[in-house]
């Protein structure tokens, strides 16, 4: 990345796009110049739908759903147009929890009902195994395209989203008994993007 005089100081990718050199944390934010941060995603990066899954499953069991949210991305941009929706709602189940994550409640709440609704419409209508209520006779979801949770992944995104707009009250260190919204924690709340995944 360079900087340049002519651009007041803005960091520069190769190409000369605007792109921020400022390490970044596990969420995404950024850090001063100089400080250790995560290793950035690649971008552009052409996976099959197996890789970018075990991919974004390795970040957000990291606590890193920002990053998983950069795997997703490329995904949906080199991808067919028909797994589009697909990948966009995995990206916004991500980056819902990125902004949950951060203690942007309101944010977090909408982008994970955002991502749930365009999971839940993406995974009936891609593939023959899209996600349908029951098999019959089986009681249990069908797995969605490429062996996609899409149910559960829904029920986790619209739970997580009630929990997020919920509020504690602080105790101790502010002392001031005020409420504020809940944070979670990205790792411990990292959804399974597979059904029966590890």
């Amino acid at each position: 990345m360079n900087r340049t005089t002519h651009d007041r100081g803005r960091d520069r990718d190769e190409e000369g796009r605007a792109r921020s050199a400022r390490p970044r944390d596990g969420l995404g934010r950024p850090l001063p110049y100089g400080a250790e941060g995560v290793p950035r995603q690649p971008e552009g990066v052409v996976r099959d739908p197996a890789a970018t899954l075990r991919e974004a499953q390795r970040l957000l069991d990291a606590g890193m759903p920002f990053h998983a949210h950069e795997v997703f991305e490329d995904a949906w941009k080199s991808g067919p147009e028909a797994e589009r929706d697909l990948w966009q709602g995995l990206a916004q189940l991500a980056v819902g929890l990125t902004h949950a994550a951060r203690g942007n409640a309101a944010g977090g709440a909408r982008l994970l009902r955002r991502g749930a609704d365009r999971l839940a419409a993406a995974g009936a209508g891609v593939g023959a195994g899209a996600f349908r209520p029951g098999a019959p006779g089986s009681g249990s979801p069908v797995p969605g395209p490429y062996g996609i949770d899409v149910g559960g992944l829904v029920s986790w995104a619209r739970e997580l989203a009630g929990r997020t707009e919920g509020t504690e009250r602080t105790e101790g260190g502010a002392g001031d008994g005020a409420v504020r919204p809940a944070v979670v924690d990205a790792a411990a709340e990292a959804p399974r993007l597979r059904r029966n995944a590890s």
